[in-house]
């Protein structure tokens, strides 16, 4: 049995699915709920659900907020921070008519991660969000996490997390490396650009599938249909867990039917965690 270790955030995300188009300076009615989210935490509530043994790595606050982002993780082993100083990660998300979310996330404790708080890696791949990697605070302490990973014989694997912050991040790529798998969605990858080089590859296109490749033989994965989409935050997320659970024992293309499998239950509903 694989165990995944996943170092990332966890939030509460504010969830305003909207009725209508967004009526820049007015009012536009919403149904507005909290709900956990948080790149790293989702992934590892997904993977959990699917039965794969996991471990989330992350740091919440100490305030009302935070027994809402650890909510959903039922079957994760929690080496979670708790910060006495920053509040608990929290994100605003504008889900539009037809699910396509916009976010303004605040990471509060989880760009506090130190690497004194890193616990000791034991498992077989490491899985790392993005903004940890991204954000100043949390940098160190993501990048120690996968040299340990590395020293210790684990495969890594990163999703890059959002095409804006890794606009104002040139030497992303280059940070990380070497690494074993890379999941952008085609809006990260387009900002990545050719240069990414990588063991493997999975892009993801949302309604349009995903692809695997090694740089020799390229698999395209089909999305599994839905009657509506809800909301998409998470998505991607969902889609890592679900790939993750089969990338070490059977075929790319298993991997991604199982990932699109995980996405296609998460845009059916509000909020980003299996439920």
């Amino acid at each position: 049995m694989t165990r995944i270790v996943v170092f990332g955030d966890l939030n509460v995300d504010v969830v305003a699915v909207q009725e209508t188009s967004l009526a820049h300076g007015s009012d536009t009615a919403a149904r507005v709920s909290l709900q956990p989210g948080g790149g790293g935490a989702n992934v590892a509530a997904w993977l959990a659900k699917l039965g794969v043994d996991v471990t989330l790595i992350g740091r919440v606050g100490t305030d009302p907020l935070a027994p809402v982002a650890l909510s959903g993780l039922e079957g994760v082993d929690l080496q979670v921070v708790h910060d006495a100083h920053r509040a608990t990660g929290t994100c605003i998300v504008l889900v539009s008519p037809g699910g396509e979310r916009t976010m303004l996330p605040d990471p509060g404790a989880n760009d506090a991660f130190a690497v004194g708080d890193l616990p000791p890696l034991e498992g077989d791949v490491l899985h790392v969000s993005g903004y940890s990697l991204m954000r100043p605070g949390s940098r160190a302490a993501a990048m120690a996490a996968i040299d340990r990973a590395r020293e210790a014989g684990m495969k890594i694997s990163v999703d890059p997390a959002s095409a804006a912050p890794l606009a104002n991040d040139p030497v992303f790529l280059q940070r990380i490396a070497p690494i074993d798998l890379l999941l952008p969605n085609a809006d990260e990858a387009a900002v990545l650009g050719p240069q990414i080089d990588v063991p493997e590859l999975v892009v993801k296109f949302g309604a349009n599938g995903a692809r695997w490749t090694n740089g020799v033989d390229t698999v395209i994965g089909r999305a599994v249909p839905v009657d509506a989409v809800v909301d998409t935050t998470g998505a991607g997320d969902a889609f890592a867990a679900g790939f993750l659970s089969v990338w070490q024992t059977g075929m790319a293309g298993d991997a991604l039917a199982a990932g699109a499998q995980c996405a296609a239950k998460a845009v059916t509903r509000v909020g980003s965690r299996a439920s």
